[in-house]
């Protein structure tokens, strides 16, 4: 089987419980640092499936492997190679397919509540059960629907947290997190953190450890749902 391509953009930023997920099912996987430089590939069929993680800059931002980027994530969808992305990820996806990426009303740093939407495309990804749950979050910016994308999840806070296009996903918030990816970004984002504070969505380091690892292994449950519908979806 072709390996699933993960594609880093931050080096504290990489796939977390993503991978973990794939390791346990024997899924291989090959990182993409573009944090380091790599090239972004330009074929999607050499791969299963692409997988966007996060990153502290903007899609909007004048980089120079945002183009090749979004040019391989239409390729993709073109192709039926299926595309996921988390946070960052999915505004790159978003812009890829017609959508656009912006100032979001709220910024969101720590845990908080996200509600399914009532659809049918989000009873298809998250099954049954899952009306609400708890996700990590850390943005400040966020997505529009694109064409031919259905909305599955938002909050009181940011109204597009995913949406669905086939058999690609696109989330605003962090389902891959780890008890060592918040520990790091607690300590690397100290200061966004603190100048942050007025935000009614931003939590305090104290905050997003407090019973951090019930929190994650709850988040888990959703993720591993979202993450098996997914996979059904991988070209061989």
């Amino acid at each position: 089987m072709k390996p699933v391509a993960i594609f880093r953009h931050s080096p504290t930023e990489g796939p977390g419980y993503f991978a973990t997920y794939l390791d346990a099912r024997d899924f291989p996987w090959q990182l993409v640092a573009v944090d380091r430089g790599e090239a972004v590939p330009s074929r999607s069929d050499d791969f299963s499936g692409l997988v966007f993680m996060g990153g502290p800059m903007s899609v909007n931002d004048d980089l120079p492997w945002i183009a090749p980027t979004l040019e391989l994530i239409r390729k993709a969808v073109a192709a039926g190679v299926p595309v996921l992305g988390h946070c960052l990820g999915g505004q790159l996806m978003s812009k890829a397919l017609g959508g656009s990426v912006g100032h979001n009303p709220t910024k969101e740093i720590g845990w908080g509540e996200i509600e399914v939407a009532d659809n049918p495309q989000a009873q298809a990804w998250f099954g049954p059960g899952i009306r609400r749950f708890e996700s990590f979050h850390w943005h400040g910016e966020t997505f529009t629907i694109p064409p031919g994308g259905v909305r599955i999840m938002g909050n009181r806070n940011c109204e597009n947290q995913g949406f669905v296009v086939g058999k690609n996903l696109g989330m605003q918030c962090h389902l891959e997190m780890t008890e060592q990816l918040i520990d790091s970004w607690c300590e690397s984002g100290a200061e966004e953190i603190a100048g942050s504070k007025g935000s009614p969505a931003v939590q305090s380091a104290e905050q997003m450890k407090s019973r951090m690892q019930e929190k994650i292994i709850a988040m888990r449950g959703v993720a591993d749902r979202l993450y098996d519908r997914w996979v059904q979806g991988l070209k061989t």
